[in-house]
């Protein structure tokens, strides 16, 4: 190959890698936030095309505009609820709400299990927010994931671990894994570093990471040394 267009080759290869590594971060930040925009305007739209046809106007049937008041009035809400029920009397009406949710089979089963997983990732309780390792998909290689509670073998009395392997780059699908304690490797990491090295793939994260388990202590001998002649 001539090496004038083989040095030409090479530069252009350095300047897409280079453009896709400072693009790469802004166009995942994106994807993140337009995911998120979106769920907020889909919740507010409907009430924004119900003042659309109570105030006609063509300053309101704007697409754009709609969108962006969907999203600030969607926040509002959220804004307002949070503030209520953080009040003593929000507080008690929220329990009443629960309460005829826990009436309906279907709809108390799925509120209360994305409950619970709201508040244990939310929790600011350390022990709540324990990131490990596991083996997955297969011996040798592993994957973060969250420990969410454990549990006992009914049959041998063996403790469980019930662990949540968030994908990476789009953690918003996981696996659950129900596996022995034993096979879990507890890390040094925290709930956002653990999340900083998902949605990044692995591009940022802690240096240094318990990857193997430490050995356990090897046993004493019970047995005293024999006296020497």
């Amino acid at each position: 190959m001539n090496p004038v267009l083989a040095r030409s080759l090479r530069s252009l290869q350095r300047n897409i890698l280079a453009g896709i590594i400072t693009i790469g971060p802004l166009f995942v930040t994106y994807l993140i936030f337009s995911f998120l925009l979106g769920i907020l305007a889909k919740a507010g739209l409907p009430v924004v095309w119900l003042l659309a046809a109570i105030f006609p106007g063509d300053w309101l049937a704007q697409p754009w505009l709609q969108s962006v008041m969907a999203v600030v009035l969607t926040l509002v809400v959220l804004f307002v609820v949070g503030r209520v029920t953080s009040q003593v009397v929000g507080r008690q009406a929220f329990k009443l709400f629960e309460a005829a949710l826990d009436r309906l089979p279907f709809v108390a089963k799925v509120y209360t299990s994305v409950r619970q997983l709201l508040d244990s990732m939310m929790a600011k309780n350390e022990s709540s927010q324990r990131v490990v390792l596991v083996d997955f998909p297969i011996p040798g290689q592993k994957s973060i994931g969250f420990l969410t509670r454990t549990m006992t073998d009914e049959t041998t009395g063996e403790l469980l671990a019930a662990v949540l392997l968030p994908n990476s780059i789009n953690p918003t699908s996981a696996f659950l894994q129900i596996l022995p304690i034993d096979r879990v490797t507890e890390t040094d990491m925290n709930m956002e570093q653990a999340m900083s090295m998902l949605m990044t793939g692995g591009a940022v994260g802690p240096d240094k990471i318990r990857f193997t388990k430490p050995a356990l202590p090897a046993p004493e001998d019970p047995t005293p040394p024999a006296p020497s002649a």
